[in-house]
This record gives C-alpha cells, structure tokens and sequence, in this order.
C-alpha cells in the first residue's frame, strides 16, 4: 500500500493554504499519496493529521520568525508567515515524537532545526562571506552549485559513497548553530550547512536546496524523495 505524505505549503495572513505542484509531483512520482495539511488550531484535527498520514513533507516558503530561536527581526529578515509557523511548529512536536520520517527542504530544512532549538542566519549576504549565490537567477529546474556530501552520513550512503552532489539554490537564510540530536551532512562551497539529519530520529532528513525541481534531471536528487518514500512504507 503506498505510504500517505502530510505536505505542509504556504499559509498566509488570511490563512489560505498554497503548494507548488513540484512538490506533490515528486512525492507521487517515488510512490507516495500526498494530502495537504491546511491551517487548524483544532487540537483534534492535528491529532488526526498525525494519525492518518505515514510521512511528513515540511516545504519551502518565507522566513521564519526570528523570535523562535531566540532573536529579533533584522532589517534583512525577509517576509514572515505567523499562521504558518504556529502550524508546522504545532505538527513538528508531535510528528516527531511518534518517529514517523520527516522530510524538509529549503524553509522546511530550516524549520526543523529551528524546532529542535537550532538557529539561524537570517540573511546570507549580510551576515556571510561568499562567493556562492545562494538566491539563484538560473531556472529553477537547473543546478546553480554542488554540494559537499560528509563521509559516513546518510546523504552519502544514498548516494552510493559520491561526496558531491548538484543543487539549485533560492535561500537567503541557512542554519547557523544546530538543533539538538542534529548534524550536518552536506556543505556548499562556503561553508553553510545544505544537509542536516537527525542522530537518534527513524528518519529525520533537511535539504537546504530544491531536489522536487531537479527531480527529473538528476538521478541524486531523485534518490532523496525514494528513499524518504520507502521510510514512510515501513
């Protein structure tokens, strides 16, 4: 039976709930049934949620407000989405105590460090030297950079022991210290963490790029959506 995702999306200030197709497609694509999780306060609801759903999808989207690692807003901090906060923070707590596998890329990668009590750069450029663009112009489907994938990590098991990998990049936060039980396994160039998991979670796995856009191009990226499928299966 295929393994039903719980896909968290954008919710704005009106609390209307949106997701890039992308997303979906690559979830379907590895064997996955994908439902959106829309914005509830009901404690049942989350509870259901948590209930019905194997996996959980944690997607890109705006910056997350900086009051929950313990700082205040910058000038460079980009647009916030309260609503959504309030809702995967909410899930995250739950998801994670049942050790169902969880997924995050991009924000979602950010979000599950910070959910964990990590922090973050609140803006790449004025608070990090690099050469690296990390807010591509390219397409989105193409690759902007590789990444360096850490020996002994899960990443690099996937990916059959290759220590580089390709990514495209449309962030201009990233993980500065990180969360409890999580390390690293993916670097860009410059230093800034692109890769994360989690020591003692099931299956717990943050990519700081889009591998859903590099999905049909690239056999690496494809593998990250397979292999997050087959652990929401078991």
């Amino acid at each position: 039976m295929k393994p039903i995702i719980g896909v968290l999306g954008v919710i704005d200030d009106e609390r209307a709930f949106t997701i890039n197709y992308p997303f979906i497609q690559a979830i379907e694509l590895s064997g996955g049934v994908p439902i959106l999780l829309p914005y509830t306060e009901n404690e049942q609801v989350l509870s259901k949620y948590i209930q019905i759903c194997d996996g959980f999808f944690f997607t890109g989207g705006k910056d997350i407000e900086p009051s929950r690692y313990g700082e205040e807003q910058s000038e460079n901090c980009g647009i916030v989405q309260k609503y959504r906060d309030a809702l995967e923070f909410a899930l995250f707590e739950r998801i994670f105590a049942t050790q169902k596998a969880i997924l995050g890329v991009c924000r979602g990668c950010q979000v599950l460090n910070v959910a964990l009590g990590g922090t973050l750069y609140q803006d790449i450029p004025s608070q990090c030297k690099t050469t690296i663009t990390h807010r591509q112009t390219q397409e989105k489907h193409l690759p902007s950079h590789s990444v360096s994938v850490a020996v002994g990590t899960p990443l690099c098991a996937l990916i059959n022991g290759e220590t580089r990998m390709q990514a495209n990049s449309f962030h201009h936060q990233a993980i500065k210290t990180l969360g409890k039980g999580l390390k690293s396994m993916a670097y860009a160039d410059d230093g800034i963490i692109e890769g994360i998991y989690h020591t003692e979670h099931r299956y717990l796995r943050g990519y700081q790029w889009h591998p859903e856009r590099l999905y049909d191009s690239d056999k690496n990226n494809r593998l990250l959506f397979d292999d997050f499928i087959k652990a929401c299966s078991l």
